[in-house]
């Protein structure tokens, strides 16, 4: 799945209105303009706004960092890598994603 369509779904998931495209995602500022810059895949604030707003467990021990909802045996999971910081970004906007998706 592109970034493109995990920031979609997860905004989906999330009840923002995000206005996505290739290049970058907003979201609506104060005045109702899509002038804010969203995007949790690379914004720390964002992301953990997005977990926050739909109640996702985060466990960073180890070598990864896993994402899921509270009592749900299934975890998004990333490696560190050399950045455990984006992982766990990915791994919070692969979860909400997959919300999104499953939403009618």
């Amino acid at each position: 799945m592109s970034d493109r369509e995990l920031l979609e779904l997860a905004a989906k998931a999330a009840g923002i209105d995000a206005h996505v495209t290739e290049w970058s995602s907003t979201v609506e500022d104060d005045e109702g303009d899509y002038l804010k810059p969203w995007n949790p895949l690379t914004d720390d604030g964002d992301a953990l706004r997005l977990a926050v707003k739909l109640g996702l467990l985060i466990d960073t021990h180890g070598l990864s960092s896993r994402v899921a909802l509270p009592y749900q045996s299934d975890w998004t999971i990333e490696k560190h890598g050399t950045d455990p910081l984006a992982a766990t970004r990915r791994a919070i906007v692969r979860a909400a994603a997959e919300i999104g998706r499953n939403m009618k």
